[in-house]
Parts: structure tokens; C-alpha cells; sequence
């Protein structure tokens, strides 16, 4: 294996592999088992108004997440060890465009419920009534 850009890339990825798929186990657990919804749906680091409401969505979206990046880990280190293929991991070619799908179809589902959770209000925004003081 020559030692270039490419190979340096490659690595990279494939290392970024482990953080991510821990975070995303990470929010699934903090979701599920913890009940903790602060990080839920965030838009501008602050949450929707009904987190619960996207728990759901957004706990499965980073659990199928977390499991394909360990199914791309496994599998390319099977290949390299043993040869046994579990999935198209034969080539670069094959795993890097897994990984590259697995990380930009989890950017746009979470940005896709976070506008789902943030909608947009049209038109003129209401005035809160101010109070008038009795003096």
C-alpha cells in the first residue's frame, strides 16, 4: 500500500467510523432508555415544542445509523482479515460509498424532522398584549 492523499483519506473515513457510530448509539440510548429529549429535533440549540412527538423518529434514525457504520466496520475488517464478505466491501469503492451514504442520508432525515419540528409561521407575527399597570 502506497502512502499518498488518497490512502490518508481513506483512512480518515474509515476511522471517523467509530466517533459516529458511538455518538449515534449515544442519542439512541439518551432517547430511549434515559427519556432525555434535549437533544431532539434541535434547531438553533433550541428543542421543538413537543420533543416527545420526534423522539421516536429521530431514536430509529440514529440507531439505523449507528448500525450500518458497524456493519461497514465489521465488514471491511473481515474482508481485510478473512476474506468473508458481508456486504459489497471487496473494493474501496464498495464500503466508502456505504459510509458516504450512511453519513449524508442521516444529515438530511435529521434535517428534515428538525424543519418538521420547527415549522415555518407565515405572515405577520402576533403582538404579545402588553400589560398595563394600575397606578
Amino acid at each position: 500500500m502506497i502512502f499518498d492523499v488518497a490512502t490518508a483519506l481513506i483512512w480518515i473515513l474509515y476511522l471517523a467510523l467509530f466517533p459516529m457510530a458511538y455518538y449515534w448509539f449515544r442519542r439512541a440510548w439518551k432517547i430511549f432508555i434515559n427519556k432525555d429529549y434535549s437533544e431532539v429535533a434541535l434547531k438553533k440549540g433550541v428543542p421543538p415544542a413537543n420533543p416527545e412527538k420526534w423522539a421516536t423518529v429521530t431514536g430509529v434514525v440514529n440507531i439505523l445509523a449507528g448500525l450500518a457504520a458497524i456493519w461497514i466496520i465489521i465488514g471491511v475488517v473481515l474482508f481485510i482479515a478473512t476474506g468473508i464478505l458481508i456486504g459489497p466491501f471487496d473494493s474501496f469503492d464498495g464500503w466508502n460509498a456505504y459510509a458516504g451514504s450512511t453519513i449524508w442520508l442521516k444529515l438530511i432525515i435529521d434535517f428534515i424532522i428538525k424543519r418538521q419540528a420547527h415549522p415555518i409561521v407565515w405572515g405577520k407575527k402576533k403582538e404579545a398584549p402588553q400589560e398595563q399597570s394600575g397606578s
